[in-house]
């Protein structure tokens, strides 16, 4: 079991994966490797001129053995820490803490599940699947549903769909709540598209109560959590949850 612990992080890449969004590949200072289970997230320590704020992000990234670890953040129109992070330079550090969290899936789970998430609740859903498909062909079907509002917004798309076609376990499906006119894809919000694809997921995979992972915003976290408990008739045990507010 991995525990928390403070350690120096220093930014070693950055890359924006939207408009909003930018991707931070940090590594430990000591070169230690990071330990964490898919799932987990760290604190940063900001040094803001009101004092040290602490905000916690998802790792993006699979654990490795190595002392790299990224995180994706959204800049925030007046939020301090979110644009102190979206300034941050290659080179500067910052204390860490971590890692946290319950809300993690063991590599080897040979369980079929369901991945929803909306903004950057994919982030540790992303680490989930690295981490799976890292363990080995027998990685068991994994489907992800994406919801965002835009095009512009869907961030890890080209990794993400080059995963899909690579692999007939996984399936990688996006909804669009304000997509244009020319978006072949899903429209409106992820809890519209859940019980078609947990159904055709349960058939699929033989499987008639595969794991949810949900990850997002409190008010869709709870709708679909809802309707996986109600109308799905999900086992609580199989529900997983993370609220990013």
């Amino acid at each position: 079991m991995t525990h928390a612990e403070p350690f120096e992080a220093r930014l070693v890449a950055a890359r924006p994966l939207s408009p909003s969004v930018r991707e931070l590949s940090f590594e430990r200072a000591d070169a230690k490797a990071l330990s964490f289970a898919p799932g987990q997230w760290v604190n940063l320590v900001l040094p803001l001129p009101g004092g040290e704020v602490k905000r916690a992000y998802s790792i993006a990234s699979a654990p490795d053995g190595s002392p790299r670890f990224d995180l994706a953040v959204t800049r925030v129109e007046g939020g301090a820490g979110s644009e102190y992070l979206h300034r941050l330079q290659r080179g500067e550090a910052l204390r860490a803490i971590g890692p946290h969290g319950l809300f993690t899936r063991d590599p080897g789970d040979p369980a079929p599940a369901l991945l929803v998430a909306t903004g950057t609740g994919i982030t540790p859903l992303r680490s989930m699947l690295l981490a799976a498909l890292r363990a080995g062909l027998s990685a068991p079907p994994l489907w992800i549903l994406f919801g965002a509002r835009f095009e512009a917004d869907i961030i890890y798309r080209d990794e993400l769909e080059a995963l899909a076609r690579g692999s007939g376990r996984l399936r990688y499906e996006i909804t669009l709540s304000r997509g244009g006119p020319s978006w072949p894809g899903r429209r409106g919000y992820v809890q519209a598209h859940v019980p078609e694809l947990y159904r055709a997921l349960a058939e699929e995979s033989g499987d008639p109560a595969p794991h949810l992972f949900i990850c997002g915003l409190d008010r869709m976290v709870s709708t679909v959590r809802e309707l996986a408990r109600g109308e799905l008739g999900v086992p609580r045990k199989h529900v997983h949850v993370e609220r990013f507010d």
